[in-house]
């Protein structure tokens, strides 16, 4: 949406697209208690944390707002795995490049060597800590699972290396209780479940990010509640719904969204019983 149309509208930004500012985003109190232990504890002694639920329940908002917090540290550099879906050698592909470091793919072990080389280098010299963040971590194989664990510490798991979050669905939860990667799973230090919203949930977000976005009073008080009882407690559905609830006012050059609009967009179109 451009600015003309958004000024229309008098907001700053579309405050239901996934790129909205990291500080107008809510943070649930939940949320706010895992962001906080994993900030105070885990990267300072290091090791796993975990962010599991379904589609659309805010994992990967939490794992946007964990590293807007972690890179305003001084002393931790975090990198982000983008090719979750990699196999091992596109893993160390992108540590090295996340880390600076020269690694030979023929060579794993040595790979394996100088990436722990540099980060105890790190922590000893410079105490800069390396924290990795893995989005969509389902995807990822047992073999690299296996092998970030095994990178993450020395001496008998007696120095922790790295810090590590990983998010993932439902199925990250499934593969952790393989017996393959029960070692991973029994070092899981920090755990934060999202779940499906409450209306009332729903309603503080929506506000929230109306506020933030510059027009509290976009929408009626009835509009935010039927589409907060229609979002099913996703908070992804709620944005897809008030975004098409946009648009479509901007169309029909409205001012205001209520729950009228709600009904010309989403009304399900009469079936015809005619036989041809």
């Amino acid at each position: 949406m451009n600015n003309h149309l958004l000024a229309k509208f008098a907001l700053k930004y579309n405050p239901f697209t996934p790129d909205i500012p990291t500080e107008a985003l809510y943070v649930h109190p939940k949320v706010e208690q895992f962001t906080w232990r994993v900030e105070h504890s885990l990267i300072r002694e290091g090791g796993f944390a975990l962010i599991s639920g379904d589609p659309g329940t805010g994992k990967s908002v939490t794992l946007r707002l964990l590293a807007n917090r972690l890179k305003s540290m001084r002393d931790v550099h975090v990198g982000v795995i983008q090719h979750a879906s990699g196999r091992l050698g596109d893993f160390y592909r992108e540590l090295g490049e996340l880390f600076g470091v020269q690694l030979a793919m023929h060579n794993r072990w040595h790979s394996f060597k100088t990436l722990r080389e540099r980060w105890l280098h790190h922590l000893e010299s410079t105490l800069l800590r390396p924290v990795l963040l893995v989005d969509e971590a389902q995807e990822m194989s047992s073999d690299v699972l296996n092998e970030m664990r095994l990178l993450s510490s020395m001496q008998f798991d007696s120095r922790i290396l790295l810090s590590v979050i990983l998010a993932g669905d439902q199925r990250l939860n499934d593969k952790l209780r393989r017996d393959e990667l029960l070692p991973l799973g029994s070092r899981i230090r920090v755990r934060l479940q999202t779940e499906y919203a409450s209306s009332e949930q729903l309603r503080e977000t929506l506000i929230y990010l109306l506020e933030q976005a510059g027009n509290p009073n976009l929408m009626t008080t009835a509009l935010m509640q039927t589409l907060c009882d229609h979002a099913m407690g996703n908070y992804r559905a709620l944005c897809i719904m008030a975004g098409e609830l946009l648009a479509m006012a901007s169309q029909q050059d409205r001012q205001k969204l209520d729950e009228q609009l709600y009904f010309e967009c989403f009304s399900q179109p009469k079936s015809s019983n005619k036989r041809k």
